[in-house]
């Protein structure tokens, strides 16, 4: 009798050993943990966020929640918030690579410059192919500290050129004068000059800072040296009949730009400026022309409509005329108060 109880025992001893070699089964929360992955992978952040908030309420250890709540306040913009989640993921998981990035993305675009640059180098040392995004924010980080040579082979990696090479040094003059340091830039072109003399781009660039500077004839020789490389850069003719305009040259002005139309007519710019041209000449009706054709470009340029509401009012249409004047009076407006 005894026997036969523990050989009818044997099947439930065996069950049990078995469940306990196979591995627990997902709790709940990290049942929703998946949920949430599947909202995101679904394009549904909002309903995802609200399901991480209960389960931070519920149970905040929670192991992978952190990161996912840093990552949904990136998305959202509260870069914040995403720091503060996303130091809590890395203290958790300091090999977490995507969290690394975006917590040094989210110190930069709070403006916490010197805080960005830890972990952007982390994440440059740690995977063998990181983001290029990452790579070109910590070339503007370098630069804004003013640390030229790590800001040079930071932007050289994110456009895959050369540290030290030509283009290496044309990249960063471009990327001072975006970003208001363009006293700086004149001697990376100098040096990609000096490197490749051919080098396209590097005269308009000298082009752009001469015209910063409000130095019209260097501009234009600038600008003729980056033609004669090459003919058909309809950027370097917009920039040529700008520096014309400053030196009150009309004819030369309306020439170039019109070749900067030819080669490339869907470009508000050149419109723009053919039509302040032609204002100064008095030829109104031409300047309306070309001012209504660089508003179907570019709608929101309150500059564009102002020049148009001054066309129009020589022209005695001055119902059209006061419509454009406020148009650009409000466009102008909306600019001011746009952080």
């Amino acid at each position: 009798m005894a026997a036969r109880f523990w050989v009818a025992l044997v099947p439930l001893i065996m069950a049990a050993r078995v469940a306990a070699q196979q591995p627990p089964a997902a709790t709940e929360a990290e049942s929703q943990l998946r949920a949430v992955d599947e909202l995101v992978q679904q394009g549904k952040p909002n309903p995802a966020l609200e399901v991480l908030q209960g389960l931070e309420a519920r149970n905040p250890g929670l192991h992978g929640l952190a990161a996912r709540l840093g990552k949904l306040y990136y998305q959202r913009h509260d870069y914040e918030r995403a720091a503060d989640y996303l130091r809590k993921a890395i203290a958790e998981e300091p090999n977490d690579a995507e969290s690394v990035q975006l917590l040094g993305l989210s110190d930069y675009l709070m403006g916490h410059i010197a805080d960005a640059i830890p972990p952007l180098e982390k994440v440059q040392a740690s995977l063998p192919h990181p983001d290029p995004t990452g790579t070109y924010i910590l070339g503007l980080c370098y630069l804004q500290m003013g640390d030229w040579d790590k800001a040079r082979a930071a932007l050289a990696k994110a456009f895959l050129v050369a540290p030290d090479s030509a283009a290496a040094h044309l990249v960063i003059a471009k990327m001072m004068m975006r970003n208001d340091l363009a006293e700086w830039a004149v001697g990376e072109l100098q040096k990609a000059l000096q490197l490749d003399p051919r080098l396209p781009m590097a005269h308009f660039i000298l082009g752009e800072f001469y015209l910063f500077k409000s130095n019209a004839p260097s501009a234009i020789e600038e600008f003729h040296k980056e033609l004669a490389l090459d003919p058909l850069a309809w950027y370097a003719y917009e920039g040529l009949g700008d520096a014309y305009i400053r030196a009150e040259n009309w004819d030369e002005a309306e020439r170039t730009l019109k070749q900067a139309i030819w080669i490339n007519p869907d470009f508000s710019g050149p419109y723009i400026l053919l039509g302040k041209v032609e204002l100064r000449k008095g030829n109104s009706d031409l300047a309306a022309g070309f001012l209504e054709k660089a508003l179907k470009m570019d709608p929101n340029n309150y500059s564009a409509h102002y020049m148009l509401g001054t066309a129009y009012k020589e022209l005695g249409r001055e119902a059209d005329s006061k419509h454009e004047f406020e148009v650009s009076e409000n466009l102008h407006k909306q600019k001011l108060q746009t952080p």
